[in-house]
């Protein structure tokens, strides 16, 4: 008998969906300008605005329609993360090359996720999946507003300084990370 993707999973694809519009319409040209509370916008900022929060939405959602109705899988586990570093880092490489971001927080960002996402497959490999610390949660949740807030309010002075909030929660959670995981990791490194 052939089974249905659950809703939780569904939620996750088209969070990935919105990753890839996102990318194209970042690549698009800017377009038309209009003023809102004294600030300045363009048609394709601001969709990529309500894409991302959209986005963001369906990450807490997916994750309480899991935990609620016992929809938790396998495939969510591993997916789930992967389409949230997905949604945030692409932003964060945008932003980055259209001089919103410094390029520091985007380093450390992306890089953090890697190392992370390299701990988490050695775990795996070691038959250990491992569950989203509060830490890692906080750091997704920083991340978004930051994002959001960039977004929102272009060209504000001081707004950047979210960013680099967002990247000292995002260190703090990778050594968090690596520092419960160090005795399984030091063997294998060790070894």
């Amino acid at each position: 008998m052939k089974k249905k993707m659950n809703l939780p999973n569904k939620i996750t694809i088209l969070r990935m969906i919105i990753v890839l519009v996102i990318i194209v319409l970042a690549l698009l040209p800017e377009g038309k300008k209009f003023g809102f509370w004294e600030l300045e916008y363009d048609y394709r900022s601001v969709s990529i605005l309500v894409l991302f929060i959209i986005g963001s939405f369906s990450d807490f959602v997916d994750g309480h329609i899991a935990r609620k109705y016992n929809l938790v899988t396998t495939f969510g586990k591993f997916m789930d993360p992967i389409a949230d570093k997905l949604l945030v880092n692409s932003l964060f490489i945008i932003l980055t090359g259209l001089g919103s971001v410094h390029w520091l927080v985007t380093v450390i960002m992306v890089g953090r996720d890697i190392i992370v996402d390299v701990i988490r497959l050695i775990m795996v490999e070691r038959g250990t999946v491992i569950a989203a610390s509060k830490l890692g949660k906080l750091k997704t949740i920083s991340q978004m507003v930051a994002l959001i807030l960039v977004l929102a309010l272009p060209g504000v002075k001081g707004v950047e300084w979210v960013t680099y909030l967002a990247a000292l929660i995002s260190l703090i959670s990778g050594f968090d990370y690596f520092w419960k995981n160090k005795k399984v990791l030091l063997e294998d490194v060790l070894s």
